[in-house]
């Protein structure tokens, strides 16, 4: 029986993470990047597809887990007849190899604990040669090779490693699984309590530099932890997701590869780092976004690896049988080769975001900006796949559509504000085009809403991002209007829906359904807080901070008729939800300054 989503916490060096269970299971870790092939699968299949167990004897749920602090430390207690006893969980920071540290305290009593790793990798298919000698147990397997050291005798038996032991109020007893490509020398092993003090260590610091005095601190924290975390290290790149095809429909096909770097997340990101002090992630960040938009503006992708690669081919993995039953597994997204024009708008946003924040930004940037630009102005007016990667029918969507005259408009800003060089007239008389055909096109008078796409029947929680980027401002009736039909048609018990995939006639192709999705219903808190109902916009985030799991984690999509967490975890885009709701309502965001030329609205964002 598979754990809950919600059941996970998280431990990572800012190259990898593994998924630690409430029964002390590792499930989940790719090795030695997020993106690698799994060696412990079972989250997406069974025990033979490899796991680390670390409990009691007599197994069971614990009694209580938490993080040390303001850490990635994580600490999980079980109470059993014969006493408690204390797993800590840690990855130190990386040294050139990837080590996982478990150290078994005794609080009282005497517990009989037992261990249990099974190795297998390639995402849970390829069992690797062990064999033990010199007090450690080696595994290789191609490419791929690990060492566990433990402080009691481990026996190898059905191609897993195992012990079982007793732990005493106060003995520790420590196990530490370090990788290292199979070419390579092994590397000396990290000593487990100087790693979990490292880990701590490097945690505490990394807060020092926190700069953020609105309300909710500890739930900020635990959020931009969480997206440091999912940051990889080498390049700066911040990845959706620390999985692969947890579904979005429970027993449905609805399961993607999230383990890559979206660009629209960009500007929600470096809102997030840039507000709450964090200059240099949104430096490296900003970095990581110019390396990989580099080049082509027709052949910009949505989404790039962590290393900045663009060929991400989908695949399927028919050996595993998916997360309770959803199938298929993913690798790779064929998302990655969509038009989504959204995305050079949104690109265009976040670099201006940055040089109002005042990020130096080379020549080379603007001159990207202005390809940008350039790319924009030819093709504002094809029929996409929208920001939610539909599979089926491209449109004219409206979201994508708004986010072309962002783009548009921040190019005039950039000229304006900071003296660069460009075609303002010509950009001006564009915004002013996109501008009419978005009013006249996709809004529905009779309803009294913006739609999905021209013509649609349908609406989308992205609409409530227009007045975000300055389209209109928050007192529009034209925006008023569209949140409460956003609210209206895409709220279930409250939280809403990216969009309905039954209207008009099924819009992304796909079967089933979804839950509702987390980071659009922390843009339904701006719009409440935007539009005067601050009573409201409260009220609905504490109701998302209840939606987090004990250790503060969000997934991606919450299903509210079962009460669980759904979809890929722990999700960047949900956290970066609730640092910028967090710093709208405690009024540390800047508003977003919109006026009027000639009649024309125009934004002052990051002024």
């Amino acid at each position: 029986m598979a754990l809950r989503i919600e059941d996970y916490g998280m431990i990572g060096d800012l190259h990898t993470a593994a998924l630690v269970g409430t029964d002390g299971s590792i499930d989940w870790l790719c090795l030695p990047r997020f993106d690698s092939p799994a060696c412990f699968a079972s989250l997406l299949g069974d025990e033979r597809n490899g796991c680390w167990r670390l409990e009691p004897a007599s197994g069971g749920r614990c009694a209580r887990r938490r993080y040390r602090g303001d850490t990635l430390v994580l600490e999980t207690e079980w109470d059993t007849p014969d006493g408690s006893v204390r797993v800590t969980d840690a990855m130190p920071p990386h040294r050139g190899a990837a080590d996982i540290v478990r150290v078994v305290e005794g609080l009282s009593g005497r517990v009989p604990m037992r261990t249990m790793m099974r190795l297998r990798f390639g995402y849970g298919r390829n069992e690797p040669w062990i064999r033990c000698h010199d007090g450690h147990l080696a595994a290789i397997a191609g490419p791929d090779a690990a060492w566990l050291d433990s402080d009691v005798p481990l026996e190898v038996a059905d191609g897993a490693a195992h012990a079982e032991f007793a732990v005493p109020a106060g003995r520790r007893v420590s196990f530490v699984l370090t990788y290292q490509p199979s070419h390579e020398e092994r590397p000396q092993t990290v000593d487990p309590e100087a790693g979990i003090a490292g880990a701590e260590a490097f945690w505490a610091e990394w807060l020092e530099r926190l700069d953020y005095e609105g309300e909710w601190r500890d739930a900020v924290c635990r959020s931009l932890i969480t997206l440091k975390a999912l940051t990889y290290a080498p390049t700066g790149g911040i990845l959706a997701a620390a999985t692969t095809s947890l579904p979005e429909d429970l027993g449905g096909v609805r399961n993607w590869d999230y383990r890559f770097c979206w660009l629209r997340d960009a500007t929600y990101s470096l809102q997030a780092l840039l507000g709450t002090g964090y200059i240099e992630e949104a430096r490296q960040w900003r970095e990581w976004l110019l390396r990989a938009a580099a080049g082509d503006p027709a052949e910009l992708q949505i989404m790039y690896g962590l290393d900045g690669r663009r060929w991400l081919p989908e695949l399927t993995l028919d050996w595993l049988t998916g997360y309770e039953g959803s199938a298929p597994v993913r690798i790779g997204n064929a998302a990655s080769g969509q038009f989504q024009l959204d995305v050079w708008g949104e690109i265009l946003d976040g670099l201006h975001l940055a040089r109002a924040a005042g990020l130096q930004v080379d020549e080379d940037a603007w001159d990207l900006q202005k390809a940008l630009l350039d790319y924009l102005e030819g093709n504002w007016d094809r029929p996409d796949e929208g920001l939610w990667e539909i599979r089926g029918d491209r449109h004219h969507f409206v979201h994508s559509k708004v986010m072309a005259w962002a783009g548009l408009n921040r190019g005039i800003r950039a000229v304006e504000r900071f003296g660069l060089d460009g075609p303002v007239d010509k950009w001006k008389a564009l915004c002013a085009q996109i501008h009419d055909e978005v009013c006249d096109r996709g809004f529905d008078a009779e309803r009294g809403t913006f739609t999905q796409f021209y013509g649609s029947q349908g609406l989308d929680a992205a609409l409530l991002l227009i007045p975000q980027v300055g389209f209109l401002p928050w007192s529009d009736s034209r925006v008023i209007g569209t949140v409460e039909a956003v609210r209206r048609e895409l709220a279930h018990d409250g939280f809403i829906r990216r969009y309905d995939p039954a209207a008009d006639g099924g819009v992304d192709g796909l079967p089933g359904h979804e839950g509702a999705f987390l980071a659009c219903t922390f843009w339904l808190v701006d719009a409440l807080q935007g539009t005067g109902r601050e009573r409201e916009a409260r009220g609905l985030f504490e109701r998302l901070l209840d939606v987090r799991n004990d250790l503060g984690l969000l997934s991606e999509e919450y299903d509210s008729g079962a009460g669980r967490q759904i979809g890929n975890t722990p999700q960047a885009y949900s956290h970066v939800g609730l640092v910028n709701s967090a710093r709208h309502l405690s009024g540390t965001h800047p508003a977003t300054a919109v006026r009027t030329e000639n009649g024309r609205q125009t934004v002052d964002k990051g002024d």
